[in-house]
């Protein structure tokens, strides 16, 4: 009598700790997935954020490079009327025009040089994110084969 007993004991306990595994798969797989939603989720924001900022750094880099064109014409231009007409109301207005100009060159150069920058961190966020994707992938299917889920 106690080895059928035991055996029952013995199964029961067997099948609990079955169901208990399979919960804690269950409930694994579920937040596995809720995370990757949140993950998808974020990633299309921030990609829509990047590219507006994108479109409007290229934006602001042609206004600049525009103006600096018009700067530098104007800057000839007035260097022309220098010679033929050297007046100081017009030579303070040429070195006023020069000091605008040499703000606008150092602004475009720091401005293109912060555009590398986010070209930069947005290729390695990319390429980081593809790379954890294919992490991920390869763990979901090492997972799969392991608890015969095919």
């Amino acid at each position: 009598m106690e080895s059928k007993e035991t055996q029952f004991e013995s199964s029961s306990e067997e099948k609990s700790v079955s169901m208990h595994e399979t919960e804690n798969q269950i409930e694994n797989e579920s937040q596995r997935l809720q995370s990757e939603a949140l993950a998808k989720a974020l990633s299309s924001t921030l990609t829509t954020v990047i590219k507006e900022f994108d479109s409007k750094a290229q934006q602001t880099s042609t206004s600049q490079d525009q103006l600096s064109q018009s700067l530098d014409r104007l800057t000839r231009e007035l260097d022309k009327l220098l010679e033929d007409a050297p007046l100081p109301f017009i030579m303070q207005h040429a070195a006023k025009i020069s000091v605008v100009r040499k703000r606008v060159s150092s602004l475009n150069s720091v401005m293109k040089s912060v555009q590398r920058r986010l070209d930069n961190i947005d290729r390695m966020l990319s390429v980081g994110v593809s790379h954890q994707h294919q992490q991920q992938q390869q763990h979901d299917k090492a997972t799969t084969e392991h608890s015969g889920l095919r």
